[in-house]
């Protein structure tokens, strides 16, 4: 069965079914690690961060709030919501 198959199957099947695929899908992954050797591991986690790099790239959905980072949460407090009494200053 391809990956395709199997994804596609996937919304048909109980919650349970799919529960089991997937805690014997982590098992399988878990295991194949676990047998890797030190040189095998750094060359998956080098390809792994190989494969990250297009998911930082600019315009990607992953950092498109980075454009946000240091502006205010809110630059036009309400001054009604301040002098509501639901506002508590400490």
């Amino acid at each position: 069965m391809e990956t395709k198959e199997i994804l596609q199957a996937l919304p048909n099947l109980s919650i349970s079914d799919r529960l089991k695929i997937a805690e014997s899908a982590l098992q399988l992954v878990l295991q194949e690690k676990h047998s890797l050797t030190k040189d095998e591991q750094k060359c998956q986690l080098t390809l792994a961060a190989m494969t990250a790099i297009a998911d930082y790239a600019p315009g990607s959905e992953l950092n498109i709030f980075s454009e946000l980072e240091g502006e205010d949460f809110c630059d036009d407090p309400d001054e009604d919501f301040h002098n509501s009494g639901t506002y508590v200053q400490r």
